[in-house]
Formats: structure tokens, sequence, C-alpha cells
């Protein structure tokens, strides 16, 4: 699914909470194999995207479409790795059997995973480096190996467009440099993947393309194109003080 095959397609999505506006007249047409970076200040309904995007919260206007088709018929295309604030870590479950609830979609309502799904998420587990953690508890685990376990649960849907809330948020060296080889590595493969990012200092480094956001959207497309001082300007506004230093490695980087 390389090229010009359009990954995500959104047509006039706005979604407000409590009649409050949150995004509105988002439109934009996203090629399928791209490393996507999600930009805007904390407000800028970027998680509310995501949500957007898979359904999670109902729109007040616009639709979705995965591959040509409406998100819900193409759900077992989409994987989704939410931020991590947002799971019930107590649950009392083991990081295998997590992984392996991305198999689920795959097997319809009645059937049970058997070897065939134990095996591919032993692979997806061993591919984020958490293989010798499979059977301890999730609450026990730190902050890191969650994520990483989530992101293995995710490859085991076997998605063809991947969207992920702050993978990199608070997490160790060792996992950052996890994620980003995976994420490197499944737009190798032709995978779509949408990043919630907050290190602007890197989103030239990690991303080759870039979507941002305030609220409406500012611009998206490739990074040397869009992730410019000006488009920063426009998407933080007053706030681009601290950015100064992004934009100015930014240009030097030219």
């Amino acid at each position: 699914m390389h090229g010009s095959e359009i990954a995500i397609e959104v047509h006039d999505l706005s979604v407000a909470y409590h009649k409050r506006p949150v995004i509105w007249g988002i439109d934009f047409e996203l090629p399928s194999g791209h490393l996507v970076a999600v930009v805007g200040p904390n407000g800028a309904g970027k998680s509310t995207l995501l949500k957007g995007i898979l359904g999670l919260v109902p729109p007040t206007s616009g639709w979705v479409k995965i591959h040509g088709q409406p998100y819900h018929k193409q759900r077992r295309l989409v994987g989704y790795v939410p931020q991590r604030e947002s799971v019930d870590w107590d649950f009392p479950t083991n990081a295998l059997d997590v992984v392996m609830m991305g198999r689920y979609g795959h097997l319809g309502l009645l059937r049970r995973p058997g070897k065939k799904e134990r095996a591919i998420a032993w692979e997806c587990l061993e591919r984020v480096g958490m293989a010798d953690f499979a059977h301890r508890q999730i609450s026990q685990l730190s902050g890191g190996q969650q994520q990483r376990v989530f992101l293995a649960r995710a490859l085991a849907q076997d998605a063809q467009v991947y969207l992920m809330d702050e993978p990199l948020a608070g997490v160790d060296a060792a996992t950052e440099a996890a994620i980003l080889q995976l994420l490197s590595d499944l737009r190798r493969e032709g995978k779509t993947v949408v990043v919630v990012h907050h290190d602007l200092q890197t989103v030239a480094d990690y991303f080759d393309w870039v979507l941002l956001l305030n609220m409406r959207l500012v611009a998206i497309g490739p990074t040397q194109e869009v992730f410019t001082a000006e488009n920063l300007q426009k998407t933080y506004g007053g706030r681009l003080t601290l950015l100064a230093d992004a934009a100015h490695a930014l240009s030097l980087s030219r």
C-alpha cells in the first residue's frame, strides 16, 4: 500500500465537548507509507483528532475514510496506542495477554485465540524487547515497559494505519530508541503511522511528514516544506518565544 494511495481522508471533521468546539473544519488527505508528527500547543485538540478519526468521540460534523472506506468498515486496518495515563494499569492481566488482545479483531466473536495468535503475540513482544516480561503483571512494569507492551499490542493487530498518542512521552532513553526503531520499521514496511509528538526539537529528525494543529488545521505535508518558523508561529502564536530555538535550528538545517 505504498505511493499515492490515500491512507486517511478527513473531511470537515469537527468535535465538541459540552458544546465547546475542540477541533473544527479539519480537512486533509494523508498518503500511505508516511511517519507523521501531530504537533500543536496544549489544548489544540491533538488527542481529540486521533479519537475523532477512530470514532471514539462523536463528530459534530464531517467524515473519515481509511483506505477509501468508512472507518467502521476498516477497523481491522487501524491500530491505536492511547496515552499511558488513560489506561487502567491495575487490571489483573499479564503482558502476553495484553498483546493477544490485539488479535481479537482477526478472530471474530466466537473463536478463542490459539497457538497462531500466541506465536504472533510472542513475536511482537520480542520486537519491542519485552519477551522476557511476557508473564509479568502489567501493573508491575515500569512506564516505559508498559508503553512497549501497548506498542506490541498494536503490532499484533497487523494494521495498515497506526495512531499513537504521545508514545514517547516520559519514557526512558532505551524505550525511546526502541520505539523510534519500531516506527521507522513500520514506515519501511509501507505502514502509515500518525504520532502525537511534543518535542519540536526532534520533529525534523524523526518524521517525514508533519500535521500542525491548533483547533483548526494549520498545515500538513512533508516536514521539509511544512515545518517552518512561519507555520510554527501560526500554530503557537504568542507562545512561540519558548520555541525560537526549534525554529532557529530548523532554519540552520535547511
